[in-house]
């Protein structure tokens, strides 16, 4: 029953997402690149130290299929964190907080700009399935 819920509300969250973030997609994939050495995105993205985003967007927490996450972001998930561009910037600006005992080594991105163009090109390019 609380796949369902799971699954449901991820169908939810994707069928309200917005057009993509205020923020600047070039900007932003500079920012990915403090990302990029644990995590991928785009065409061909695998699993690294931390998943691979595509799809995010609209994905229940803790929700990639073969990747081994901390009991804190398989909690968060079952309670219902699904992935929107508000619920990232909330994440990416000081994961501990948002969910305490994740193992993201990131301490958080504290300028607002950076946030935006990261989340603006996170929807880009998270768009593409994993293959």
């Amino acid at each position: 029953m609380r796949n369902i819920t799971i699954i449901a509300a991820a169908m939810f969250a994707a069928s309200t997402v917005p057009a993509l973030s205020e923020g600047d997609v070039a900007k932003g994939e500079a920012v990915f690149k403090r990302c990029s050495a644990c995590h991928a995105i785009g065409e061909g993205a695998k699993n690294r130290v931390g998943p691979q985003f595509n799809g995010i967007i609209g994905r229940a927490a803790g929700g990639v299929p073969d990747y081994t996450y901390s009991a804190a972001m398989k909690k968060a998930g079952e309670d219902g964190l699904v992935w929107t561009p508000e619920e990232l910037r909330d994440f990416l600006s000081a994961p501990k907080k948002k969910i305490p005992g994740n193992k993201m080594a990131l301490a958080g991105i504290s300028k607002l700009e950076d946030l935006d163009n990261l989340i603006a090109y996170i929807e880009s390019a998270a768009s593409k399935p994993a293959e």
